[in-house]
């Protein structure tokens, strides 16, 4: 990196360049850096004097920017708690500072974690970034590389090392059938291999979970077609013969089709757990960890709202 520039320019300038756009007065800049006045104003001398540029200039309302004070102002609101994070490594306020995250999901992952994220965190949050992208089997690696903070996915899509991995939620599969089924509450093994299915492709053309399991039972669906999306998995089975093996919390997510009927899966189709996956790197990072910390809760949320809905609807009449 070539930092000539930097190595001969005072950082404490532009401290006092942000304070002095906010107060806009030499005076209250003065009180707020615990320096004197004429120290304020040698230092804006040092910055016009460091930008070529006056700044800002005095008006009959009081001081105004200059379209180059404009660009380094809204450049500071950016770098200056990044930089003041780097520095104290301890804590990070959501409500203002700015942060930017990029998160691989899932349409599973979409639909369950992103309302509640909506809800809940982002009127808090209010500085924050967030950029879900569509899951695929290179987003490990753009986690490796830092184009991606998290991605999730079921434990059993196994994340190479040095990749670390927690547990959100804890999750089970239901089968979502055509409402004229002959099925009407569970599937036995023999009934469920017997079956054509539909197979959301999750990683190399697998559905991961349940397939990765039945292997290692000796087990391979009969799979009619492939489609990369839950939702789309579902809404075909409506007129059908299929089955598709989707999460319970998707499903419940939805709004109830009359035309399509969920049972219970084989016992052996057991459930599993679904992750958040990062960079060690990224560990002590203060505005990571409360990524992963706010990821964490919201798994929380869904758990207990999953839970709440089940109980609702068990006490309903049949």
């Amino acid at each position: 990196m070539r930092l000539t520039q930097l190595r001969q320019a005072d950082l404490n300038l532009l401290v006092v360049f942000a304070v002095f756009a906010e107060e806009r007065k030499v005076s209250r800049a003065a009180e707020r850096l615990l320096l004197s006045q004429p120290a304020v104003s040698r230092a804006l001398q040092r910055l016009r004097d460091m930008f070529h540029d006056d700044l800002f200039v005095r008006t009959a309302v009081g001081y105004e920017l200059t379209p180059q004070g404009q660009r380094l102002l809204q450049e500071l609101e950016v770098m200056l708690p990044k930089l003041d994070r780097l520095l104290s490594g301890s804590s990070f306020d959501p409500s203002v500072e700015p942060a930017s995250f990029r998160l691989a999901v899932t349409d599973n992952a979409a639909a369950v974690l992103v309302p509640v994220l909506c809800r809940e965190v982002l009127p808090i949050a209010k500085k924050v970034r967030f950029d879900f992208v569509a899951w695929h089997k290179g987003s490990f690696d753009e986690v490796a590389h830092g184009s991606v903070d998290l991605a999730f996915s079921a434990s059993s899509v196994e994340a190479p090392s040095p990749l670390q991995s927690q547990t959100i939620y804890e999750e089970e599969f239901v089968c979502a059938v055509d409402a004229k089924s002959p099925c009407t509450k569970a599937l036995t093994l023999a009934q469920y291999m017997k079956a054509e299915h539909i197979s959301i492709s999750i990683l190399g053309g697998i559905q991961v979970a349940p397939d990765k399991p039945l292997a290692a039972m000796g087990y391979k669906r009969q799979v009619a077609i492939h489609v990369p999306y839950f939702e789309a998995a579902i809404r075909a089975v409506q007129g059908t013969k299929l089955t598709a093996t989707v999460p319970l919390k998707f499903v419940k997510g939805m709004q109830p089709n009359p035309s399509i009927r969920i049972l219970k899966p084989p016992p052996e189709i057991a459930g599993f757990r679904y992750v958040m996956t990062w960079h060690p790197r990224l560990n002590t990072d203060a505005a990571h960890a409360w990524l992963r910390a706010t990821i964490r809760q919201i798994g929380i949320t869904v758990g207990e709202s999953c839970k709440a809905k089940g109980s609702q609807s068990r006490t309903k009449p049949s």
